[in-house]
């Protein structure tokens, strides 16, 4: 059934973009287009599956009226995919996002959410994190559903199965995830080939705005983590006109299902990568922007020290971000009770926002404020998003809340942040970055 309603309401979007638009005044009745008689039945359906009342309007409604209705009938898919397994829930969002059989944002972001971070314009702070396109295959599509930025990856040099499965379990009670897929996923080569289609496609104005982060990755089996991370670089430098303008490169020392990769977070360590990745990239030909920006992701569960070594690093090498935080390894109080809980693996979702929260603030403090940080763990709505930005994000992330809320929840976050800022007199998100840390 909701399967159906999408491809209803899918082809009605098209043929409102398509023809001409008028309000529902007397003078824009006047002007209405010729809709033939299947093309109208097809937008009467819609409107019947949308369930609101008044499904002959839908042929005469506006754009962006019925893009948000778009977004409130995805609804419905939501009790479907919750009866699925993860993976397979999983699988099928992503085939569905890379088809367009999901809702696209037809209004504007409020002006209050615009921000400009390393030269790359964001319509909105809010981004999709990295695991859910791991193999860059719905770009377009989860970009359409309003996301400031959508980070793709992890990608590894070669293709790996990641671990046996079931890797992936819900906890839904407590609006978490806990998962041990460890880097799963086709490897550069497919990566890039379709990362390559999604330039020309920008390049041709067939896209919408956005910017697109790549997230690069070690294969399991390897020893030397910097040759997997600059042959990330290597192999994706081809694009890097469009890297250049959108782009933001990632590297990730923080998943807790890679063996060996969170060791990789020590001072000298974590040191000796960034400056053989940013080699790497540095020795690569550019426009005269320069080469993308490269940001460190790091994980939760870390000392004191490790915290004062990871900024030390960052502020002595120009780092250009740091993305906080990944999964945790650790398991809050909350989720205790429930038996999932004792697998293993990283868990995302609501009960790592404090823990998260934590970390972001006394980075931002550690960097003092030089550093630009993208805060994801636990994001659920946009008091939490605008939390986030307080603790010292300029940039926010979301998953878990997203694999249960659906397409619907990316405008409500928008929307809540908003009112957050303006409740409390911020005139920009800039304005409000770190503002419990001063």
């Amino acid at each position: 059934m909701a399967g159906i309603a999408f491809r209803f309401m899918k082809r009605s979007s098209k043929l409102i973009s398509n023809s001409r638009l008028y309000s529902s005044t007397s003078a824009a009745a006047a002007a209405k287009p010729n809709i033939s008689p299947s093309s109208r039945m097809e937008r009467l359906l819609a409107g019947t599956v949308i369930g609101l009342v008044g499904g002959a309007y839908v042929s005469t409604i506006d754009e962006a009226t019925f893009s948000g209705w778009l977004f409130t009938a995805s609804k419905l898919a939501n009790p479907v995919f919750a009866l699925l397994d993860p993976e397979v829930a999983h699988r099928l969002a992503i085939s569905a996002a890379a088809r367009g059989l999901i809702p696209k944002e037809k209004r504007a972001d409020q002006p209050i959410l615009r921000l400009e971070v390393w030269g790359r314009k964001f319509s909105n702070p809010i981004g999709l994190s990295a695991g859910f396109d791991k193999n860059a295959e719905a770009i377009d599509g989860l970009l359409g559903l309003g996301f400031g930025f959508v980070e793709v990856g992890s990608v590894t040099p070669l293709p790996q199965e990641g671990n046996p499965k079931p890797r992936m379990f819900r906890l839904r009670e407590q609006g978490a995830i806990i998962n041990r897929c460890g880097f799963n996923g086709e490897g550069i080569n497919a990566a890039s080939k379709r990362l390559g289609a999604y330039y020309e496609f920008k390049q041709g104005g067939k896209a919408g705005p956005g910017v697109v982060g790549v997230n690069i990755g070690k294969n399991k089996t390897t020893e030397d983590a910097a040759s997997d991370y600059a042959h990330g670089v290597h192999a994706l430098g081809q694009y890097a006109d469009y890297l250049v303008r959108c782009w933001t490169r990632v590297i990730n020392v923080s998943s807790p299902n890679t063996p060996g990769l969170r060791q990789l977070q020590g001072r000298k360590q974590l040191k000796d990568l960034v400056e053989k990745v940013q080699a790497a990239r540095d020795k690569m030909q550019w426009s005269k922007e320069g080469p993308p920006p490269l940001l460190v992701k790091i994980a939760p569960d870390l000392s004191r020290q490790d915290l004062e070594d990871i900024a030390a690093v960052a502020l002595d090498l120009h780092l250009d971000g740091l993305i906080i935080s990944n999964t945790t390894i650790s398991r809050p109080e909350v989720v205790q009770m429930n038996p999932v809980s004792e697998e293993s693996g990283g868990l995302s979702g609501k009960p790592l926002f404090s823990l998260s929260n934590g970390v972001l603030k006394d980075m931002y403090i550690l960097t003092k404020g030089k550093i630009p940080l993208v805060g994801c763990g636990g994001v659920s709505s946009g008091e939490d998003a605008y939390k986030k930005i307080r603790a010292g994000a300029t940039l926010v992330q979301i998953y878990s809340a997203f694999a249960y809320g659906g397409p619907s929840l990316i405008p409500q976050i928008k929307d809540e942040l908003a009112h957050c800022l303006e409740r409390d007199g911020f005139k920009s998100i800039y304005d409000a970055v770190g503002a419990d840390c001063r």
